[in-house]
């Protein structure tokens, strides 16, 4: 059995990851300041006997100290989550996403140092990719950011940071690491209060509001399932040539955001309308986006064999009946 830690444990990505260790046997902790997620997503497995949930902040020195004391595995996926977030709180997006990993791999060092035996998992972001023009994206294309003056670039730039400190400390200390790239992962329990789209979509359609997209709808994304997510993370994690490995997750099937609006519409009343607005009117004036964001999968596909299962229309049709089922 081992002890994994969960940052960001009770997060959208984070509760459903706590699910599968404990399902898999494994002694599993988890820690959230509850800033974006809630411990109710905790709540089918409160009570497990290999259970046990902290209310914190891993921005804690002395808390990550005795977090990581004894454990065999640590996810770390706390993290300044949405584009909503991130554009309105650009220091607390940057604080929180350096900080807190250099804190975590900097006392995992100190017990690897020690002759233990730990693994670090960082959850990354395809925003760390910037707005490079040519996709699919792989994990060695170039990271293109916009100018400083644009506060929507701080999350991924601070994410390639992240990404560059954990990696360091696999090259420097010997720590194994495993960097994760995550492409739109989208499922129940997420929400549409930090601009995530899919969920915001679904929450209007199910008002009967208009379904709102931004510019002229033609973005392209990849949405993946959180159930086909965790799996690669685990297959990752058991992995011997991930270690110190850059990898993509997610599915590569890209759709356009006018096209996923018209999907939602479709699964829930099709003679609702769609509402365009500018990114300046939903964001301010400053904001930029990347027109495409697609994954080159191979180098995962490589390392695990694993392939999306889950289609957009299967997604959008489950987290549908969940939201329903919560009204």
């Amino acid at each position: 059995m081992s002890h994994c830690l969960v940052t960001g444990g009770a997060g959208f990505i984070g509760s459903h990851l706590v699910e599968a260790l404990l399902a898999r046997g494994d002694r599993v902790s988890a820690v959230d300041d509850e800033s974006t997620g809630s411990r109710d997503n905790l709540a089918a497995v409160a009570g497990h006997s290999r259970f046990r949930y902290i209310q914190g902040d891993v921005a804690d020195e002395p808390l990550v100290r005795e977090l990581t004391a004894d454990v065999d595995e640590v996810y770390h996926l706390a993290a300044a989550v949405g584009v909503q977030l991130i554009a309105n709180s650009p220091i607390h997006t940057i604080e929180t996403n350096v900080y807190a990993t250099e804190l975590m791999l900097r006392a995992l060092s100190g017990r690897v140092a020690q002759g233990h035996r730990v693994k670090f998992f960082l959850a990354s972001t395809s925003e760390a990719y910037g707005k490079n023009p040519n996709t699919p994206w792989s994990e060695d294309d170039d990271l293109v950011f916009g100018p400083t003056t644009r506060a929507r670039w701080s999350y991924g730039a601070s994410k390639a940071i992240d990404e560059f400190l954990t990696l360091a400390y696999w090259h420097e200390q010997r720590l194994p690491v495993v960097v994760g790239r995550f492409f739109n992962v989208v499922g129940p329990r997420q929400t549409g209060a930090y601009g995530m789209v899919l969920p915001r979509m679904i929450d209007a359609a199910l008002a009967g509001r208009p379904l709102v997209v931004h510019d002229d709808g033609q973005q392209q994304r990849c949405f993946a399932h959180v159930g086909d997510v965790v799996r690669m993370v685990l297959a990752l994690m058991d992995t011997p040539a991930a270690v110190g490995q850059v990898c993509n997750i997610g599915s590569d099937r890209p759709v356009t955001i006018l096209e996923l609006a018209r999907r939602v519409m479709a699964a829930v009343d099709p003679s609702l309308k769609i509402e365009f607005i500018s990114y300046a009117e939903a964001y301010g004036e400053d904001f930029e986006d990347c027109r495409c964001r697609v994954p080159n999968l191979s180098k995962l596909r490589k390392l695990t064999g694993l392939r999306a299962r889950f289609t957009l229309d299967d997604i959008i049709r489950e987290i549908v009946a969940w939201k329903r089922e919560k009204r």
